[in-house]
């Protein structure tokens, strides 16, 4: 644990006080290492957004407990006050809890506090030790300047020459998301100065991994062409460039990271029609010549993810990324001829099992913790999404639609991208992940996503979509927009629904868009040939267009366009069903829920190989049990494409930004 993090802690002594009042502007309090250990001690952490939700929940899940002496309680609760003092919380509030304040000006007194408020939190640690180096009080220059060398490696003093330009660039982005603005646009400023970078998007280039890899990509493309060899493009389309810039790719310090980004995905092989002799040998992993050598870029992916699953202390973000490039290798093997497709299910199938289990025991120890974690860089959980898109609009983005693709994994989200950039489409898009909630059934994970609550606070509709439109629309009114300014509109799927759907998104005043397409959904639920089967009939869906004219509709209209999917899915095969009638009140394919501890406890001893995983944020009297790895609630032996419990492709959905590049 770190020095950053022990300092915080020490604030929180046990057994002082039932509630703590945390008054934490910054957000300083919301560390995934922090939370992990404030839960291990018997806190809990419940933001402070609403005095009526939070007093609800309070009264009933905490106060309720602890006068009852419950001995499953949390030991204290903290409420986290997102403020700059306390004046705004109740006087009960006030009276009981003890208060305590942190802020990034208290912990970083050498740094510049305007810089530090701009920072990924996931740098703090690190600086926290970092600063002692400091020689004196910094300011904003030398703050910025002194991040980039103790967190990012990165003096922009020292880039000279194309080689350490780009492989600084590959360096930052192989395994992060770029820089944050603030140190982008100094960097950005700094080498601008060099004739030989002033003519490169240099400030995008360290910002966005997307816009890097789209450079990278056009110029690999030009890069095959001087060998002499025709190749298709098969990456998005990229308008900034007439000619992309010249990328010393056989130099070391790049060399060293391309091969494994094509592995992984984050880079795409070009199609040839030649072999690929006029290439080094390095240079052939980017190039697909034939068949054979598709087979071979999947293996090589597969071996590489099973060295690198993420373990019980790696972050959600490491997830995220993790899960993101296992979309993209699973989607390579299913694009693959049957015979070449049959060879590596097994190694497929392993790496499935292994980064299974792992998600489970991570989930057991960090996935409490999820829902508290800041939304202000991107949303770590579904339900983040909705104060996401708020947060965009307040920055001066004038209408956002969001566009969730039920049960949507992200393999199947690839194959939906790879298809759109086949067709030619003019999008470009920024692709991270998210969590969804578990259990991960459309009734609970769908309504948080578009409610922007915890399951338990709409315990009343959780077995039902019915309340959907009234909790988005809500949401959006508590942000200060009437309800004739949203739109929610689900069942999409077909073309012939885009004219009626254009006409309202195009009614003066609508500001948010909310929109349920739920074709693949669908397609699970009927599927008999597995997640193979399910990405043909999606690539045949996608070839009536539908999705680019949605796409092409939204962004003529003036929306900032996001998609994402309330949960994903994963192939399992049948253990049989529980014969329980009304016992079980949820009875899925992949999770059973129950009203009482007893009865699931009795489930378990009947089927030993189900699991248990407790979360909090779900509604008292639900309690969940999964069928297991790889397994499902039906007849025993079938195989099926079931979505509901805790699997890495259930679990972790695309969260994208769409945008055209016309």
């Amino acid at each position: 644990m770190s020095a950053f993090a022990d300092h915080i802690l020490s604030s929180f002594p046990a057994d002082l006080a039932l509630l703590w009042i945390a008054v934490d502007p910054d957000d300083v309090l919301l560390d995934e290492a922090i939370l992990a250990r404030l839960r291990s001690r018997g806190f809990e952490l419940v933001p402070f957004e609403d005095s009526i939700a939070f007093r609800l929940v309070y009264e009933d899940e905490y106060l309720r407990r602890w006068r009852a002496n419950d001995a499953n309680a949390p030991r204290s609760l903290v409420l986290h006050l997102r403020a700059e003092d306390a004046s705004c919380l109740p006087a009960d509030y006030l009276a009981d809890g003890r208060r305590v304040t942190l802020s990034l000006a208290q912990l970083f007194p050498r740094m510049s506090y305007a810089v530090m408020r701009q920072l990924d939190p996931a740098v703090l640690a690190p600086l926290y030790d970092a600063q002692m180096d400091a020689p004196q009080d910094l300011g904003d220059a030398a703050t910025k300047e002194f991040v980039l060398l103790h967190i990012y490696r990165l003096s922009p003093h020292l880039i000279r020459k194309p080689e350490e330009l780009w492989g600084a660039l590959f360096k930052l982005h192989y395994r992060g998301d770029g820089l944050p603005d603030v140190l982008a646009e100094h960097i950005a400023g700094v080498l601008a100065r060099q004739a030989v970078f002033s003519r490169l998007p240099l400030r995008s280039l360290f910002a966005s991994r997307t816009e890097m890899l789209r450079t990278v990509q056009a110029a690999w493309e030009v890069y095959v062409e001087a060998c002499g060899l025709k190749g298709r493009r098969v990456g998005e389309r990229d308008t900034r460039w007439v000619e992309p810039p010249s990328i010393p790719f056989e130099h070391p310090e790049v060399r060293v990271y391309v091969d494994s980004m094509f592995l992984d995905g984050a880079l795409h092989p070009v199609e040839i029609e030649d072999v690929a002799d006029a290439l080094p040998e390095w240079a052939r992993v980017g190039v697909l010549a034939d068949p054979l050598a598709r087979r071979n870029l999947v293996a090589h992916g597969i071996a590489t993810l099973r060295k690198e699953v993420p373990d019980v202390d790696a972050s959600h973000r490491e997830w995220a990324e993790w899960a993101r490039r296992f979309g993209e290798v699973t989607s390579r093997h299913h694009a693959l001829d049957a015979s070449r497709a049959e060879s590596l299910r097994v190694e497929l199938t392993e790496l499935r099992a292994a980064a299974d289990a792992a998600m489970l025991v991570w989930c057991s120890k960090h996935y409490g913790d999820l829902p508290s974690l800041p939304a202000v860089k991107a949303p770590a959980m579904v339900h983040h999404v909705p104060r996401y898109l708020a947060m965009r609009r307040s920055a001066g983005v004038p209408k956002v639609a969001l566009v969730v693709f039920d049960g949507l994994a992200v393999d199947q989200w690839v194959t939906v991208r790879e298809l759109l950039v086949q067709a030619n489409a003019p999008f470009k898009f920024e692709e991270s992940a998210c969590f969804a909630w578990l259990p991960t059934l459309t009734s609970v994970s769908r309504q948080a996503l578009f409610s922007g609550l915890r399951p338990r606070e709409f315990a009343d509709n959780i077995e039902s979509t019915a309340a959907e439109p009234q909790l988005w629309s809500r949401f959006w009114q508590d942000h200060e927009l009437r309800a004739p300014e949203v739109l929610y509109r689900k069942g999409l799927r077909r073309n012939d629904q885009l004219q009626e759907l254009e006409a309202a998104l195009s009614a003066p005043g609508i500001k948010v868009a909310g929109l349920v397409v739920d074709t693949v959904d669908e397609i699970i639920h009927g599927a008999v040939l597995g997640k193979r089967g399910v990405a043909g009939q999606i690539a045949e869906w996608c070839s009536t267009g539908f999705v680019q004219k949605l796409f092409g509709k939204l962004l003529e209209l003036g929306f900032d366009v996001y998609l994402t999917a309330d949960h994903g899915n994963c192939d399992a095969t049948g253990i049989g069903r529980p014969s329980q009638g009304v016992l079980a009140e949820t009875r899925g394919e992949r999770v059973r829920t129950y009203r009482g501890e007893a009865v699931r406890a009795e489930t378990v001893l009947s089927w030993p190989a189900t699991v248990v995983l407790d979360v909090p944020g779900l509604p008292v009297g639900f309690m969940p049990l999964y069928a297991g790895q790889a397994a499902a609630f039906v007849t025993a032996g079938d195989p099926v494409v079931v979505h509901g419990g805790p699997s890495v492709e259930e679990l972790i959905v695309p969260f994208v930004r769409v945008s055209s590049t016309e």
